[in-house]
């Protein structure tokens, strides 16, 4: 990881919310290149707004700037261009399509054929359980088996920075940890993760940096392994 590079993803000041209900309070953050970091707190704490602000599916003020572009008015479509892709909580898909069918709708707006057939291959080397059913209805699939088939849809889109809305929730530990493998695989690989979790021991545990948001303001930033073992933290959200 290259410290002195400029970071792919900066957010400055960052304030967003619905109507007249400020959620958001001046909230910075960096993401650098090839890195997971997770985005952490309690329900209700602002993290999906704060994904809703930067895929410019809500108004924000404040700068977001990623690869140097400021896309602080940019629409949802613009940001989707620079590489910002969302993994919705609660997964969103196409419950009567078969899973193969909803990856390729991932690269609907990729033109290369050959570097599509390319990158399904490859997601399915990552989601080996999701080769085997890419003709079953995705609807049909288990919770986990549909997170999966989320996160392969998204990475079909080739995204640069890949923002996930509670992995997690309702999985058993078993297919969390199996994601988070995974996970380290996408990073390995040059995708840039944004993990937003409610679930701060298993994010910051895969992650390598983290930041910790209550109600609407960054509260706690640093290293991941440093933030799990920072006394407050551990106090606030792993009762400890």
């Amino acid at each position: 990881m290259n410290e002195i590079a400029a970071p792919l993803l900066k957010v400055e000041g960052l304030g967003a919310g619905y109507g007249e209900l400020p959620v958001l309070h001046d909230v910075s953050l960096e993401v650098r290149r090839a890195e997971i970091v997770a985005l952490v707190g309690s329900n209700g704490a602002g993290k999906t707004t704060l994904l809703r602000a930067l895929s410019r599916v809500l108004p924000s003020t404040g700068s977001i700037v990623m690869h140097g572009r400021q896309l602080s008015q940019a629409t949802p479509d613009q940001a989707f261009a620079a590489g910002m892709v969302q993994v919705p909580e609660g997964r969103q898909l196409f419950d009567r399509m078969t899973v193969q069918d909803n990856l390729l709708m991932g690269a609907y707006r990729r033109a290369a054929k050959a570097d599509v057939a390319r990158d399904l291959e490859k997601v399915y080397g990552f989601f080996p359980r999701l080769s085997e059913r890419r003709r079953q209805l995705a609807g049909s699939m288990s919770g986990g088996e549909q997170q999966m088939c989320a996160m392969a849809r998204a990475l079909m889109a080739a995204p640069v920075l890949m923002m996930i809305d509670e992995m997690s929730l309702g999985l058993a530990p078993v297919v969390v940890e199996q994601l988070m493998g995974v996970l380290a695989d996408i990073r390995d690989e040059g995708v840039t993760v944004l993990l937003v979790e409610q679930d701060v021991h298993l994010a910051l545990s895969g992650a390598d940096r983290g930041y910790v948001m209550e109600t609407g303001r960054i509260v706690h930033s640093g290293p991941a392994a440093s933030l799990l073992n920072d006394p407050k933290v551990r106090q606030a959200y792993l009762g400890v």
